[in-house]
């Protein structure tokens, strides 16, 4: 676990001393991912604890009862998790754009992966994301990338700019597109949905993306990725 990432997620929501809806749900991704250990859980509640400790004795009598409501909001969640022992490894999320943050969840799964980004777009042209590739192949994650010949040409494509910086790229090279949308970190967590990573997605456009590990879903969609990286060798 990432004592740095937790501490830090939970420095920022209680600035507000309120959970909103899209912070809910991060943290309770962080400790899916993280809190996977009772040594790891004590040290979430410990922190929380200090945090609302901290906040009591500095807050207006106003912000108190938020304060509290803040630290059950917290407390709740490690419940639910503890008493679904199995929701790292099974649960699935779903993301809508614009009003979910897609861009920073990509970026956490980039972030996060140890060894493998298998990556099957129809297009890249969010800088954002780019460089959230960038930083995960500097630190040794095995990336390849699946695109559409016609889009790498528009202006703001990134995908030649990311085959320049030593990445694997393949494209369709056909006078039909390749329009999927999905990508396998580390052979073992799936996204998949309408979502292009691209500004204009995480923006305006009314888009999704599901992210799962279940296991049946996950190796389809991994031998379609291997099948298409053989047909554009």
């Amino acid at each position: 676990m990432s004592e740095k990432i937790i501490q830090d997620a939970l420095t920022t929501t209680f600035h507000d001393y309120r959970l909103t809806r899209g912070e809910r749900k991060g943290i309770s991704r962080l400790l899916q991912e993280h809190a996977n250990q009772p040594s790891h859980r004590d040290f979430i509640r410990s922190t929380a604890f200090r945090l609302a400790s901290e906040g009591l004795d500095q807050a207006a009598s106003t912000d108190r009862k938020r304060i509290l409501e803040w630290l059950e909001e917290i407390t709740k969640l490690l419940v639910n998790l503890e008493r679904n022992p199995s929701v790292s490894k099974q649960a699935s999320e779903a993301f809508f754009s614009p009003i979910d943050d897609c861009v920073h969840r990509i970026g956490q799964l980039f972030a996060t992966a140890k060894k493998s980004a298998d990556i099957c777009v129809f297009t890249i042209t969010d800088d954002r994301i780019r460089k959230e590739i960038i930083a995960a192949h500097k630190r040794g994650l095995i990336i390849r990338i699946l695109s559409d010949d016609d889009k790498s040409g528009d202006l703001g494509s990134d995908v030649d700019f990311l085959s320049r910086k030593g990445i694997d790229v393949r494209f369709d090279r056909s006078s039909y597109h390749m329009h999927h949308k999905f990508a396998i970190f580390d052979q073992n967590i799936l996204l998949t949905g309408s979502y292009n990573w691209t500004r204009s997605a995480a923006e305006h456009n009314e888009e999704n993306f599901l992210i799962t590990r279940e296991t049946k879903l996950r190796k389809a969609y991994q031998r379609e990725f291997d099948r298409l990286w053989d047909l554009y060798a």
